[in-house]
């Protein structure tokens, strides 16, 4: 018989099982293995963003000898943030742990610590459902507007920085740009790209675009199949075939062209949950500390309260009562996907030919 005080165990608390979930091997999704934030563990509920708006001018020369003009001071605005909860829990029965324990093999904590990782951590676990919105939340900072599991707005930075979300752009990938022939098809489509692209988000950036930076466009599938047979492009994206690197970061494949990273974006199975628009594509910046931060905030327990917030703080709660039939498996998280430059964020679409 398995006794429900095997959960006074050292091997259940937070430490415990904080260490343990660090453990277990994550395969990450694309959003996630870009690495795209800066973290920012913080001790409180609320994360202020400061927004600087420095310009740079000529100056007018003066005659030697009288005062020199007075630099204007950058206008500054200081914008709080509440960070969000994301929480789930897993509750075990008394009479789903009956026989867990294979005789001599295992002691009554050791077997269900197994289980209970099993149920934060597993494939199917808490851990993974977490992770899956951080994907989700990722996928909308990097659109500028993050989005709740039923679809609401969690928090629009168009709006929250007062200004105006950039127009679409329309690739034509069928008609005009491939009217001649397939090389010159391509070299127009690749000044389209860098007139329309790369140069607005990097003027946009105010320095926060450096060389070493990528530019990322998340593609939907039609986009990306009609980009790599477009003119030239099909040559380049042919020579890539040949050579391209296994890939195991959650995309189904990643193009270099143009100045920009073609990704042809895998979202969920069901290609609605988290998911490109067929004939859209989303361009962000990658490697521009800075631009995107993830700050996480601290849990609600008395423990943590007033502590730099971790991204994952499980529990576990045993069934207070006499009948003990119960133990809840809990996982939450408190994080805050911030885009600080949404106006570097842009929008494409290819033009459907009748």
């Amino acid at each position: 018989m398995v006794a429900i005080n095997v959960f006074e165990d050292d091997a259940f608390s937070f430490t415990q099982l904080v260490g343990a979930i660090d453990k277990v091997p994550y395969n990450p999704t694309f959003m996630q293995s870009l690495n795209l934030c800066v973290p920012r563990p913080v001790t409180t509920t609320s994360v202020y963003v400061e927004e600087r708006n420095g310009t740079l001018g000529l100056v007018q020369t003066t005659p030697r000898g009288s005062p020199p003009p007075e630099r204007t001071t950058e206008k500054r605005a200081v914008r709080p943030f509440k960070t969000v909860r994301i929480a789930k829990k897993d509750r075990l029965m008394a009479d789903e742990i009956a026989g867990i324990r294979a005789f001599g093999s295992e002691s009554d904590v050791q077997a269900m610590q197994k289980e209970l990782m099993r149920r934060l951590s597993g494939p199917a676990g808490l851990q993974s459902e977490i992770e899956m919105t951080w994907e989700h939340m990722l996928h909308g900072m990097v659109q500028g507007i993050v989005l709740d599991a039923d679809g609401s707005v969690i928090y629009n930075y168009y709006d929250e920085f007062g200004i105006s979300q950039p127009d679409v752009i329309y690739f034509d990938l069928t008609g005009a740009n491939a009217a001649s022939t397939a090389v010159n098809g391509a070299t127009v489509l690749k000044a389209f790209i860098r007139e329309n692209v790369v140069r607005p988000m990097i003027r946009a950036s105010k320095g926060m675009i450096t060389t070493q930076s990528k530019i990322m466009a998340l593609c939907g599938n039609t986009f990306f199949d009609k980009l790599t047979s477009h003119g030239d492009v099909a040559r380049a994206y042919g020579n890539y075939q040949q050579v391209k690197p296994d890939d195991s970061s959650g995309a189904f494949e990643v193009f270099y062209w143009g100045g920009v990273y073609w990704v042809d974006y895998r979202g969920t199975d069901d290609n609605s949950t988290i998911a490109i628009d067929p004939d859209e594509v989303k361009f962000f910046p990658a490697n521009a500390p800075g631009i995107f931060i993830n700050a996480w905030s601290p849990g609600e327990g008395f423990d943590v309260v007033n502590t730099p917030g971790i991204p994952l703080l499980p529990r576990i709660v045993v069934d207070p009562s006499t009948l003990q039939e119960w133990v809840d498996a809990h996982l939450r998280s408190y994080p805050l996907h911030i885009c600080s430059r949404p106006e570097v964020l842009l929008r494409g679409s290819r033009l459907v030919h009748p």
